[in-house]
């Protein structure tokens, strides 16, 4: 076997230790190999950054390293030099200064790797639990933005994403648009569910998946939806289930129909959502706020959560929309729709329609 090359003593003791960490990660590997080869990673990352190697072992020290590595771990894969880099970024991108004062309740091999506070309130559980190959494609999509890399963490962990599809909406402003409704609930519903109704929100909510003619109306909008209602629960997000569209509630002798009604099943609760065409009016609020009270009486049960009320529209004055919803005694938010697939009218009219293109398949 080559011998390793010895910048110093430090340096050679230092690769002995890593041999005997990944021996005692291995030991582990068959309960949780996963999670042990991420804390593993994630002590490499932090012995670089700690002992400032790159500086104090000069150019090409990533390089040596990797070729070490392989001699005192033969046949070991992912020692290369790029994913060496990649176990730095790994421990910047979510270590902080502070060091944790809960070292005597981590496991032994936790113990080993001393780990600092994350950022945020992110759990090593959450950090260590996903895969690699999504950890390099959330470093690489997210740079040092340390809160959108803790995001996507989250959401794959929730969601069971396979890697292509953070790297998906990697590309997207998904980020930018989660929880950005404008919204009371923080005055209206009980911790933790008024932060987590907040999250479940969106602003603005895309809906790039529905083609209408430009000048559409509120009617032709929800059949749109509705026409596409799995790509409307993906862009509601992870949660909603769909109850019914002009949702017939019997009120003394008349009917109320509530335009779209969902169940979040994680909040336990009924959602009441208006869509609108024109900018947002503080008269929606009282329309929105009485479906919320009509579902609370006549719909949910003791086993609900307390109803809200989502108005999606055109367009909204933030400032107006904040006095509106601090107005209301109901949990309301409010948040705004993009379209990307407008045809024009004369096009949109000329097309057949789906019993026209059916019939002629029949023929």
């Amino acid at each position: 076997m080559d011998q390793i090359i010895q910048f110093d003593e430090e340096y050679r003791a230092w690769i002995e230790d890593i041999g005997k960490r990944y021996k005692q990660s291995q030991i582990k590997s068959a309960v949780s190999v996963n999670q042990e080869m991420i804390q593993f990673y994630w002590s490499i990352g932090k012995d670089i950054v700690d002992k400032s190697a790159e500086s104090r072992w000069g150019s090409g020290f990533f390089d040596n390293l990797s070729r070490d590595m392989r001699r005192i771990l033969p046949g070991v894969s992912g020692l290369s030099s790029s994913n060496l880099r990649y176990m730095k970024k790994f421990y910047e991108q979510y270590s902080s200064p502070i060091i944790s004062n809960t070292v005597e309740d981590m496991d032994s091999n936790t113990k080993l790797l001393n780990l600092p506070q994350l950022v945020g309130d992110l759990s090593e559980k959450e950090l260590f639990s996903i895969p690699w190959g999504h950890h390099r494609v959330i470093i690489d999509k997210c740079k040092s933005d340390k809160r959108k890399s803790i995001f996507f963490v989250r959401k794959t962990i929730l969601n069971n994403w396979s890697r292509s599809v953070p790297s998906n909406f990697l590309d997207t402003d998904l980020y930018e648009r989660q929880g950005g409704a404008i919204s009371n609930f923080e005055y209206t519903l009980p911790e933790p569910q008024s932060c987590l109704a907040q999250q479940l929100t969106r602003d603005p909510y895309h809906f790039d998946f529905v083609a209408v003619k430009e000048n559409y109306n509120e009617k032709e909008l929800k059949d749109a939806l509705m026409d596409n209602i799995t790509n409307f629960l993906m862009e509601l997000g992870r949660g909603f289930a769909f109850v019914g569209r002009e949702y017939k509630v019997p009120i003394d002798g008349t009917e109320e129909k509530i335009d779209l009604m969902f169940y979040h099943l994680h909040l336990h609760c009924y959602i009441v959502v208006e869509v609108k065409i024109s900018p947002f009016s503080s008269r929606d609020i009282g329309q929105v706020g009485t479906y919320v009270n009509i579902v609370d009486d006549l719909v949910k049960t003791e086993a609900d959560a307390k109803t809200i009320g989502l108005i999606i529209c055109k367009s909204k004055n933030n400032v107006l929309a904040k006095y509106a919803v601090n107005s209301s005694k109901e949990p309301i938010g409010i948040s705004e729709y993009q379209l990307s697939h407008l045809l024009p009218a004369e096009y949109r009219d000329s097309l057949p329609s789906i019993e026209e293109i059916e019939s002629e398949l029949k023929v």
